[in-house]
């Protein structure tokens, strides 16, 4: 069954054009896409004053588009392997459910995006839950002859699959790269805020 989004989509018109139709926020990262998102830079900080102090030692927090990820490395753990880790690690997810959960909507309700769980013991890492978003993207013949190889070879198992681990792989070896760029677009962010007003 077809189901149609009947949201109303602010400053979408008929005209087409690079400028035309769109509100003021078009053209900032993420175009207009993103431009009715609550700004989440604070995010970081947010959860480390939320979050009670006996449950970490040490909290990541990444923000994209859909989803604030929350991975804490377990308080008063010292390293630990394999089932021993996997078994504690499966105890605070059942210990904290409901406070991880009213976090969770104060957190989506001030940042408008899902909020995810994982933790941290050494080198033992677990998602309770996180957010596969769907991204639609239209390739030619030579890039999707890329995707079909890896399918044909086995590496994949549909070309949506063989897209993911393509990006996995390119995160994995341009991480430095990617995290010079992102530096470089919060800084034009800041300077774009920091601007005269028009």
């Amino acid at each position: 069954m077809n189901t149609r989004d009947t949201t109303p989509r602010r400053g979408r018109g008929g005209r087409r054009g690079p400028h035309r139709g769109f509100g003021p926020e078009f053209g900032r990262r993420g175009g207009w896409q993103a431009a009715d998102l609550p700004p989440a830079d604070d995010a970081a900080d947010w959860f480390a004053g939320r979050l009670p102090d006996a449950w970490f030692s040490d909290v990541d927090v990444t923000v994209d588009r859909e989803e604030v990820l929350v991975i804490g490395t377990l308080a008063g753990e010292d390293g630990g392997e394999g089932a021993a880790a996997e078994g504690r690690i499966s105890r605070f997810r059942a210990d904290t459910k409901e406070e991880r959960i009213e976090i969770a909507e104060e957190a989506q309700a001030r940042y408008g995006r899902t909020v995810s769980w994982g933790a941290r013991i050494g080198d033992t890492t677990a998602l309770f839950t996180h957010v596969a978003a769907p991204v639609m993207t239209r390739l030619r013949q030579p890039e999707r002859q890329v995707l079909d190889t890896l399918v044909d070879a086995g590496v994949a198992r549909s070309r949506s699959d063989a897209l993911a681990w393509s990006v996995r792989l390119v995160g994995q070896h341009a991480d430095e790269w990617l995290a010079q760029l992102r530096e470089a677009m919060a800084e034009v962010d800041k300077l774009r805020q920091d601007g005269p007003g028009v």
